[in-house]
């Protein structure tokens, strides 16, 4: 479905905005500027379905609507089911809350321990630096607080939340994320690498990002440069379906990887997107080919408004069985549950183990063939005692 092409045919160009000089297309600032965010702006690119219209109408309730010009260009107009379509634009599912959905449904706000700070693990910090993002993705987690389409209010203290790991020695790990980090500018990210990078304690710095996926224009010289002369700093993507890997990423992801910046993915679990062993080996082995290990699979968050885009946990399971044995080990993420209220994430594999004895474990391998391995258990006396009169082994 999805065949593993030379990445210089992934290049996708500028589409819709064939017109636009090239200078301006490659401008990170320029995409930024001309995004669609209106459900106007969308009817002159394409129709949109009843369902897609009755999104749109009253997106800005709870997420704003944003698209980058390029990630637009990603879009089957013609296929309502199209998998990219279905990740940025509105649906009426949005409007109707199910049973168990919540607003913060991995309790961030219950582990803010300073402003920007969720300090839910004991040796590690998510540092938050803003709520705004390149596009909108319909089934984020923190659509309470992106885009302030709910009047969250979310106002970063860069000082209060450096203050507070610069005071908690036991944090040896910093995620910074958001919103997006990459839509900072230059100076503000390099003034923050450079004071984490000064706290002692601090082993271990990540930036979460979509941006570039949305915007792979972001990764300029300038950027790369400030990655070099902080690094290392490892970086989060977030990629869901193999079309999002283009020449452009690509390119993106390889000179970030020449900067010392190590990457890793993270997809959610979505259906009509991702919800098949299919989509996720041709997106696992392209982001292989990108630099990019696949690390973690989430199930997709009990977010108010995503019950349209929620599959269901055992799907994830039988993906990770179809994965693990039929392709390279470095290609299968983690699956998991960030479970609810807080309770921080929480691995989902298939069941390898049958039985546990006294003597021994009965395990399963990927084409459901029994095997018995041992229990390591203490050597009778006798046999210490052979070994100790023998050759020397133990003395």
């Amino acid at each position: 479905m999805f065949p593993n092409d030379e990445p210089e045919k992934w290049h996708r160009g500028q589409g819709l905005w064939s017109h636009v000089n090239s200078e301006d297309w490659g401008n990170w600032i320029w995409q930024l500027q001309n995004r669609i965010t209106s459900i106007d702006q969308l009817e002159q690119y394409m129709e949109l379905t009843p369902d897609e219209r009755e999104g749109c109408l009253h997106a800005n309730k709870k997420l704003a609507l944003a698209i980058t010009p390029y990630f637009f260009n990603l879009i089957d107009r013609e296929n309502p089911d199209c998998p990219i379509r279905r990740q940025v634009i509105p649906l009426g599912g949005e409007l109707r809350v199910m049973p168990n959905e919540i607003l913060d449904p991995v309790g961030e706000e219950f582990s803010m321990t300073a402003p920007g700070i969720v300090h839910r693990y004991p040796d590690r910090v998510l540092f938050l630096v803003t709520d705004r993002c390149a596009a909108y993705c319909r089934y984020c987690t923190r659509s309470r607080m992106v885009s302030n389409a709910q009047d969250y209010n979310f106002h970063p203290d860069f000082e209060a939340g450096l203050q507070y790991i610069e005071e908690h020695g036991e944090v040896r790990d910093v995620l910074i994320s958001g919103g997006d980090p990459l839509l900072l500018s230059d100076v503000k990210l390099e003034y923050l690498l450079k004071r984490l990078r000064g706290i002692p304690h601090v082993e271990f710095i990540r930036i979460g990002s979509r941006v570039p996926v949305f915007l792979p224009q972001r990764i300029t010289p300038q950027f790369l440069k400030i990655l070099k002369e902080q690094g290392p700093v490892w970086m989060s993507l977030h990629l869901n379906h193999p079309s999002e890997c283009t020449g452009e990423l690509f390119e993106a992801c390889e000179n970030l990887a020449f900067a010392g910046v190590p990457l890793g993915n993270q997809s959610v679990l979505l259906r009509g997107v991702n919800d098949s062993v299919e989509v996720m080996r041709s997106l696992v082995h392209r982001l292989l080919m990108m630099r990019v290990r696949p690390y973690y699979l989430y199930q997709c968050d009990l977010i108010t408004g995503s019950a349209h885009l929620r599959a269901d946990v055992a799907t994830g399971i039988e993906i990770i069985r179809g994965l693990r044995g039929h392709t390279s080990g470095y290609a299968i993420p983690q699956f998991v549950i960030d479970a609810p209220q807080g309770g921080g994430k929480v691995p989902i594999n298939p069941d390898y183990v049958k039985e546990v004895t006294e003597s021994e474990i009965v395990i399963r391998n990927f084409r459901g063939e029994e095997y018995r391995y041992p229990r390591a258990t203490p050597l009778p006396e006798k046999a210490l005692d052979f070994l100790r009169e023998g050759e020397g082994i133990l003395t």
